[in-house]
């Protein structure tokens, strides 16, 4: 009986040099959600059947994104490998309206906070369509998982 979804994601740690405490949030908030709920069906037809559930390891590899894609009980079912090129401006816009987002929380008024925050939301759902146009045919996903996705994949980003 297939089950579409991730039961757990890890990040390579050694990817990421740094976080700040508002990343490392966004981090936290965006596993609990993502693990919440979300639709994940990687596409290739496996010899047993496999449908789910599944365990998802985020990775930056030479400038590309690998999503090791496992069973349940730990054991590989695939790799999908994404450049990252295309997503640059992305997870640059997002980080700069992220810094601008957490600075207007402390001394804004609630209609900048509001229009930062706005901003900040479209950039991450351009970006989740992106992904989600880049992993047609690889993975389907809703867009809710895709913009989590996105998030962690800007965390892998971070460098000191």
């Amino acid at each position: 009986m297939a089950d579409p979804r991730i039961i757990e994601v890890t990040l390579d740690e050694h990817s990421i040099l740094w976080r700040s405490a508002e990343i490392e949030q966004e981090r936290q908030i965006a596993i609990t959600d993502l693990l919440a709920n979300n639709r994940f069906a990687p596409q290739r037809p496996h010899a047993d059947g496999y449908a789910g559930p599944y365990r998802v390891h985020l990775r930056v590899e030479e400038g590309r994104l690998v999503i090791d894609v496992r069973r349940e009980d730990n054991s590989v079912l695939e790799m999908v490998i994404l450049g990252l090129a295309r997503f640059r401006r992305h997870v640059r816009d997002y980080f700069a309206i992220c810094d601008s987002y957490y600075r207007a929380l402390r001394d804004a008024s609630p209609a900048q906070i509001e229009t930062i925050d706005m901003a900040r939301r479209g950039i991450h759902n351009e970006a989740a369509t992106l992904l989600e146009e880049c992993l047609d045919g690889k993975i389907a996903l809703d867009f809710d998982t895709a913009r989590r996705l996105f998030t962690l994949i800007c965390v892998l980003h971070i460098k000191a």
